[in-house]
């Protein structure tokens, strides 16, 4: 393997983040059990944020960004794999404390390497990616909590983000009731496109008069943003009703009183895609190969050449992507 081109995120002398495109050894990667020829990353709000500096996620310099990958095995001393194998890889620690999917090649630990199920292949998984991974996770806890489409409706927060959106998509292919939240009005037609059956914004939700229990409404819940909102979602689900708990990205802190979960058998499933093991981290891709597989993933996607990814960062950090961005490394 000659040099081959990476991504970096690295420090100045001054700590100032400085990241960009340069060339690395197969010898500079990581340790690790396999190593995979990238065919395709993704771009995620959380490599804006690593990328850019915006957020402190990276816990290590220098490091190669991208949290999710999905290539050829071209060395393995893991039994398991064997060159030509055609695998995925997210979440962990890579691109955040490992070396991530922006570069040519990327060797990680053989317990964090995912079979290519059938029924997907290689630009799929990461049209997909980690998003569509925590938004099947979400789908899959609730589904083990016990949701059901006669169960009611389903709301899903933060719409039309990655996770959202695809959440959106899974649902109403299954058969659910999904209604839409999102703060964006000019989206309606693009998540009633995605199966939303309602769309109904924020604005017209005063989430400041919320009370400890308001009527009724969702047996199950994909929130995506936290805050205030989640308060509400809580607030207005039904009976023995579900809440998978994605993200935060309308706050972290959580004001709410103990009425929803005594009195209504209310369950808040906390998702942590970044770490969940195996087998259930097997048993989710197998499911977003067949029933979970999105129906609009292509209409959704858009895909940019591994050169133009320095310049994608700054859309994701305001706000002005929607769906999900795959990047064209080695295909």
């Amino acid at each position: 393997m000659s040099p081959f081109k990476a991504f970096v995120i690295d420090q100045d002398p001054n700590k100032m983040l400085v990241a960009g495109m340069t060339t690395l050894a197969v010898e500079q990667l990581d340790a690790g059990e396999v190593t995979i020829r990238v065919h395709y990353s993704s771009i995620n709000y959380k490599d804006a944020l690593a990328a850019t500096g915006a957020g402190r996620i990276i816990r290590r310099f220098p490091c190669v960004g991208g949290i999710d990958l999905a290539g050829e095995v071209v060395e393995s001393e893991d039994p398991c794999f064997r060159p030509g194998d055609k695998v995925i890889a997210t979440s962990f620690d890579i691109g955040v404390s490992r070396h991530g999917g922006y570069a040519e090649y990327a060797r990680v630990p053989a317990g964090w390497v995912v079979p290519l199920p059938d029924g997907l292949d290689l630009f799929e998984a990461m049209a997909l990616g980690t998003a569509g991974f925590t938004a099947a996770l979400g789908i899959v806890r609730m589904e083990d909590n016990g949701l059901a489409p006669a169960n009611g409706p389903v709301v899903v927060t933060g719409a039309t983000g990655g996770v959202g959106g695809l959440a959106i998509d899974m649902l109403a292919h299954l058969g659910y009731h999904v209604v839409a939240l999102t703060g964006k009005k000019s989206e309606h037609d693009y998540l009633k496109m995605l199966g939303a059956a309602e769309v109904r914004l924020r604005s017209d939700i005063d989430f400041d008069k919320v009370r400890s229990l308001e009527a009724a409404q969702w047996a199950g819940a994909v929130d995506n943003v936290g805050g205030q909102i989640l308060n509400w979602v809580l607030a207005t689900m039904k009976q023995a009703g579900t809440v998978a708990s994605i993200g935060n990205a309308s706050g972290f802190n959580l004001s709410t009183t103990v009425f929803p979960f005594i009195l209504r058998g209310v369950s808040l499933l906390g998702i942590d895609s970044g770490y969940i093991g195996f087998p259930t981290r097997r048993r989710v891709w197998e499911r977003l190969a067949t029933d979970l597989k999105p129906r609009h993933l292509a209409a959704v996607t858009r895909t940019i050449d591994f050169d133009a990814l320095p310049g994608a960062f700054d859309d994701f950090i305001h706000g002005r992507v929607k769906g999900r961005t795959v990047v064209r490394i080695g295909a």
